[in-house]
């Protein structure tokens, strides 16, 4: 049989290779300021779930022994327990959700697990979020960060 006439031969079609260089857009300092807001009360939210499940499942004794505990002992374990699993897992927070947004490195990858330790870490820095009144915050540049808009997802 002659292969030109073949009716079993997938059709001819012809394909062409996406472009390696996908440009990425930065969010905004407003997306940014909305996405702390979101977050801001998400984390308060979360504080409550968490401390109304810590008495449910372990009792008054564990209550009291966390209020006994420094208010920025417990704000830097509530902010490393909000932040680290959803920028890890989703490279997303809920306030990214909300506004469009996600976490990528400098090149557009995932971040890695290390890359959000530090990148959550860096937030402690004293005077950290007034470093947005600059270009760039620095969780983003000291983590080799950014946060870009995300379309279709």
């Amino acid at each position: 049989m002659d292969e030109s006439r073949n009716p079993y031969l997938p059709p001819e079609a012809k394909v062409e290779a996406e472009p390696d260089v996908v440009e990425r857009e930065i969010a905004g300092k407003g997306r940014r300021f909305g996405t702390f807001v979101v977050d801001y009360i998400g984390m308060m939210a979360f504080a409550f779930v968490f401390y109304v499940a810590l008495a449910l499942f372990f009792g008054a004794a564990a209550l009291e022994s966390v209020v006994r505990a420094p208010s920025l002992v417990k704000g830097m374990v509530l902010f490393l327990l909000y932040y680290i699993p959803f920028e890890a897992i989703f490279a997303r927070t809920p306030g990214k959700w909300v506004f469009g947004t996600e976490v990528v490195t400098v090149d557009g990858a995932k971040p890695s697990f290390g890359t959000i330790i530090g990148r959550t870490l860096c937030r402690f820095i004293p005077f950290e979020p007034l470093s947005f009144l600059g270009e760039v915050g620095w969780h983003d540049r000291i983590s080799g960060t950014q946060v870009v808009r995300v379309r279709g997802r």
